[in-house]
């Protein structure tokens, strides 16, 4: 029984559980799709059901992860399936469990607000976003936000980190950014803010359909 509902897998030559990173980023990107277009539809079309499900399957799958164990969340096996032909990323169990635990009262505060009071409000706004910026950098950059508090909080070293990151080591030269580097960033915000600034006017236009496709479609309705 303590097999079934423990948190993470022991692997030969690692000295604490740990999980697969590649099937976390995996299952952050499936959640974050999830809620974004559950946004989407907020913001264009007012309809709130989507996120409602969303949040509830969200919270559901978080509670499985931290209660349960792992290996029975169901976006975890679907991003397990989807990432099955890379070799695993070893990361720490411990710190993952604290950062599902902060996504578990996440969702439920999210989950009382939207679903149970069928209310929303800037609370439920803000809490939208700190998942969406949570899952995004978890999935795109392999960060979690949420594990950097854990060695804050416990007084303790995390280990095995996404991408060994915990370990104190000096920068290869291809991870080093070099000044040049720095300006061509720096001159393409310049340049971004100027194309916003001078061509608003052009780009605000609304695009005219090339084909005629939609203004045939309208005609033979009538």
């Amino acid at each position: 029984m303590k097999k079934v509902i423990q948190f993470g897998e022991d692997v030969k030559g690692y000295d604490i559980p740990v999980l697969n990173e590649r099937e976390i980023r995996a299952a952050a990107g499936i959640l974050f799709l999830v809620i974004f277009f559950s946004l989407i539809l907020i913001l264009f079309d007012n309809n709130f059901v989507p996120a409602k499900y969303a949040v509830t399957l969200f919270m559901t799958d978080f509670i499985i992860r931290v209660f349960i164990s792992p290996r029975f969340s169901p976006t975890l096996i679907i991003g397990r399936m989807i990432v099955s032909n890379q070799n695993p990323e070893y990361v720490g169990a411990k710190q993952k469990k604290f950062a599902w635990i902060i996504g578990v009262i996440l969702s439920g505060i999210m989950f009382i607000f939207l679903v149970v009071v069928n209310g929303y409000s800037p609370i439920t706004g803000i809490i939208c976003l700190l998942c969406l910026i949570f899952l995004y950098f978890e999935s795109v950059f392999g960060i979690c936000l949420a594990c950097k508090f854990y060695s804050f909080l416990f007084r303790e070293k995390a280990q095995y980190c996404p991408g060994e990151v915990c370990d104190v080591k000096s920068k290869q030269d291809i991870q080093k950014t070099s000044p040049a580097q720095l300006l061509v960033v720096l001159a393409f915000i310049i340049y971004a803010v100027l194309a916003i600034s001078f061509f608003k006017d052009y780009y605000s236009r609304k695009p005219y359909d090339l084909f005629g496709i939609n203004s045939n479609n309208v005609a033979a309705k009538k």
